[in-house]
């Protein structure tokens, strides 16, 4: 019996080597687009929303109704009306700091959206108003003047729509740039808590007036739900969420650190750290529990990573004394008990989408970068660290950043000067160079890396210019405002 010898096959080529810099490109680019994707579901989500509140309406008979001008002028004024209502229930649910959304597109960016919707909603809504006082005017024979006066002393409930319609307009009016400036935080704060009371007040008049919102119909049960859902979500993520987080956590002052004229590190200690998930560079909006400190809410970003070696087993934020409030915190005794919210915002290493990294901030926007810098993973000499400062001793935490850059194998820079312009963000004895001239050879392109910037407004809208005018898309660039 002859056997049969198997022929022999050819070898199998061997896979190329992945190198470790492509292995975390492929991983930071697949982050980025389920990102992406996910901030295209919000979008998607946010204008059919919009969509529906009109097309709800139109389905159930409204279309038929504008047979007559005072019927196209109410029928105008309700869809006005219906679309405004959505677009404040988006805005409250922007504010509200879900998880999914802060993953998705940042709360930075949430509240910027926010911010914006803020006009068209307002414009909506008074739209409403006085396409509805025309249009029953024109039926009644009535000037709008007289119509409003009629509606506000003879239809139930319509009185308090007015008085929504006014606070409305007061909120829309202090977030006005011009104006927000010239109050304290506090103030403006409790002015856009009265977005709340101008929904509340709302509310009455949709229900009791007319035939639109009837007991029974469908309409009322997906405005309902719509309300409903808007209010549970506040309540969860704005309420009980922080109050639960403050009593498992038990966080509490261990050490105050001079670190500047004016600066201080605030340590803290706490129970189950690890569970907070307080990546470097995400930020807290924290009220320390002492007297006169208590009412007030400052959102600090971490200036050291929970993980890392400056702060062992703790939490540790960098304030500057640029209010009574933030100031006050430099005195603040140890053992004071603080309260939460958070962490919010993705200025962090999970946020990244391609293997270059180049961190810049300016003044105490430097404390988040130092916190980053110490997550981030990158292969040496891909990440490059720019600081940037009016005078030397306002590059806060320096020497923790030239140690961190020295042990990780990251170029840095120290930027010190005034600006030749407020349109500038280099000092004026450089204003001649781009962002790219401080990448170093070997680096990979400013279209291949990840722009994280942190300082005020003005100079970072220059870095973000400078960085899409070299090739950057949005996607690659990260800012923590420090404005409100």
């Amino acid at each position: 019996m002859t056997a049969t010898l198997p022929s022999p096959q050819p070898p199998t080529p061997a896979l190329p080597a992945v190198t470790p810099r492509e292995a975390l490109a492929r991983e930071l680019e697949a982050r980025g687009r389920r990102r992406l994707r996910g901030a295209d579901v919000l979008t998607v989500a946010a204008w059919s929303s919009a969509a529906a509140a009109a097309a709800l309406y139109l389905a159930d008979g409204a279309a038929g109704q504008f047979g007559t001008v005072p019927q196209a002028l109410t029928a105008i004024g309700i869809v006005a009306g219906l679309i405004g209502t959505d677009l404040v229930l988006v805005m409250l649910l922007l504010a509200a700091r879900l998880p999914w959304v802060d993953r998705a597109i940042g709360h930075d960016r949430a509240m910027a959206v926010h911010g914006t919707l803020g006009k068209p909603a307002l414009y909506l809504l008074l739209a409403h108003m006085a396409f509805l006082l025309l249009g029953y005017g024109a039926s009644e024979g009535l000037n709008p003047v007289a119509e409003g006066v009629a509606l506000w002393n003879l239809v139930p409930d319509m009185w308090l729509a007015f008085i929504s319609m006014a606070v409305f307009i007061a909120v829309g009016v202090t977030s006005l740039v011009a104006v927000r400036r010239r109050m304290p935080y506090e103030f403006w704060h409790v002015i856009h808590l009265l977005t709340y009371a101008a929904v509340l007040t709302g509310l009455p008049h949709q229900f009791s007036v007319g035939g639109l919102f009837a007991e029974g119909h469908w309409q009322r049960l997906y405005w309902e739900a719509s309300y409903w859902g808007v209010v549970v979500t506040l309540a969860w993520f704005r309420v009980i969420t922080p109050l639960v987080r403050t009593w498992r956590h038990q966080l509490t002052v261990t050490r105050v650190v001079e670190e500047a004229p004016g600066v201080a590190s605030i340590e803290m200690s706490g129970l189950r750290l690890a569970e907070l998930t307080g990546e470097g560079g995400r930020f807290f909006i924290w009220r320390f529990l002492a007297p006169g400190l208590w009412w007030h809410a400052h959102p600090f970003s971490l200036s050291a990573d929970p993980g890392g070696n400056a702060v062992k087993h703790g939490l540790r934020i960098t304030v500057r004394g640029l209010g009574s409030g933030s100031a006050a915190l430099r005195r603040m005794r140890p053992d004071t008990k603080v309260a939460i919210a958070g962490p919010y915002g993705n200025f962090t290493h999970s946020s990244r989408t391609r293997p270059g990294l180049v961190l810049v901030g300016s003044g105490i926007g430097i404390t988040p970068i130092r916190a980053l810098l110490e997550r981030a993973e990158f292969a040496p000499g891909d990440a490059t660290v720019i600081l940037r400062a009016g005078a030397q001793d306002r590059l806060y935490l320096r020497e923790e950043i030239a140690g961190l850059c020295r042990a990780r194998g990251a170029v840095l820079y120290e930027l010190v000067g005034h600006r030749a312009r407020a349109s500038a963000w280099l000092p004026s004895h450089q204003s001649g160079l781009h962002l790219t001239d401080y990448l170093p050879p070997g680096a990979p392109p400013l279209a291949d890396s990840d722009l994280y910037v942190c300082g005020p407004r003005n100079w970072s809208d220059a870095v973000l210019a400078d960085a899409k005018a070299a090739g950057a898309r949005d996607a690659q660039l990260h800012r923590e405002r420090f404005d409100w």
